[in-house]
């Protein structure tokens, strides 16, 4: 198989990279990133020179500079990462969210009509159902509940997913589409709640957390991610969306607590501040659907998967350190 992987030099998508290639040796792995603020080439330096895998540096809303690499490489699936994917920055400023994340899709199922691409998936959020209240613990969202999108990130997303939809319907465009929870571990850009708030414990810098930190979020190792994904791929029925959920809820300031504890390092770091606008109070999704369809379930829990994650940002301060922007906290959080 020929795969083209957007974003793969981002948080998931590198991830993604690292695990296709260890999983199907034979296979040939093409990355297409921008290589814009998330995007760090040192992720890939790992395999970069593998003899199954190359990079372009490509904007995807290039359409002349996509059609010639699909021209060229002849993919037979398309796994889509591509994405602006903080909803600080979409409140900020949403027109690049609207770019990324529905245009440039678009561009990319239009390269794969041309180019007669067999399978091509989309990687979206959980964020696209909304919010539920605290006080409905009961409530999850399968993928026949509506849409609900609170932010500019997550309503660019329902977007995109409603335009794959489309293509699905009006070109008979062979998609998937799949709706995750939030993911941590390796490689994650520092201005996550987990990698930021490892990074500021390791620097003894006050740790943001927005209004009383009672917002609650269902973590998934992205290892775990990667699995699902694979599955989807290759076992997936075709116009199908599916849940990916990693049965993980905790509370923002539960997590913070526990880094915290993992690092020895004392409350007194914690700093509250101004709520996120629109902030959802708990995402939970339903994932029984691809459980029972595929077969896939998380296989690692919270406390493991976050000992795994502080003790690679530990191993590999190199990395972090070298993108991390020390006016983040200034800029998103008001400090």
């Amino acid at each position: 198989m020929k795969m083209i992987v957007t974003g793969g030099a981002g948080f998931i998508g590198g991830n993604f990279v690292h695990y296709m290639l260890k999983s199907y040796p034979n296979y040939e792995i093409v990355c297409l990133d921008a290589l814009t603020y998330a995007g760090n080439m040192e992720t890939l330096k790992p395999i970069i020179n593998h003899q199954n895998f190359k990079f372009y540096k490509a904007d995807i809303s290039n359409r002349e500079a996509i059609h010639r690499i699909f021209e060229e490489i002849a993919p037979d699936t398309i796994v889509n990462f591509a994405a602006e994917s903080h909803v600080d920055r979409s409140i900020e400023d949403s027109g690049i969210f609207l770019q990324t994340n529905i245009i440039e899709t678009q561009v990319l199922m239009d390269a794969c009509r041309r180019f007669g691409v067999k399978r091509y998936h989309q990687v979206s959020t959980d964020e696209v159902y909304g919010g539920t209240p605290l006080d409905q613990l009961n409530l999850f969202f399968s993928e026949e509940a509506p849409i609900h999108a609170s932010n500019p990130y997550s309503a660019s997303k329902a977007a995109a997913d409603l335009l794959v939809q489309a293509y699905y319907r009006t070109y008979q465009l062979a998609v998937t589409i799949s709706r995750c929870s939030n993911n941590y571990g390796p490689y994650q850009f520092p201005e996550k709640l987990i990698p930021l708030m490892i990074v500021n414990t390791l620097n003894d810098k006050p740790l943001p957390v927005y209004g009383k930190g009672e917002n609650i979020r269902d973590w998934l190792y992205v290892e775990d991610h990667c699995v699902a994904i694979d599955m989807i791929i290759h076992k997936g029925t075709v116009g199908e969306v599916y849940n990916i959920g990693g049965h993980n809820e905790r509370a923002n300031l539960e997590v913070v607590r526990t880094i915290l504890r993992e690092l020895r390092k004392s409350e007194s770091l914690i700093t509250y501040v101004s709520d996120r606008k629109g902030h959802d109070m708990r995402y939970a999704i339903d994932s029984s659907k691809i459980h029972k369809e595929l077969g896939w379930g998380p296989s690692i829990m919270f406390d493991e998967g976050i000992q795994k994650t502080i003790g690679w940002y530990l191993d590999n301060r190199a990395w972090w350190e070298n993108i991390i922007n020390v006016n983040h906290d200034e800029r998103m959080y008001g400090k």
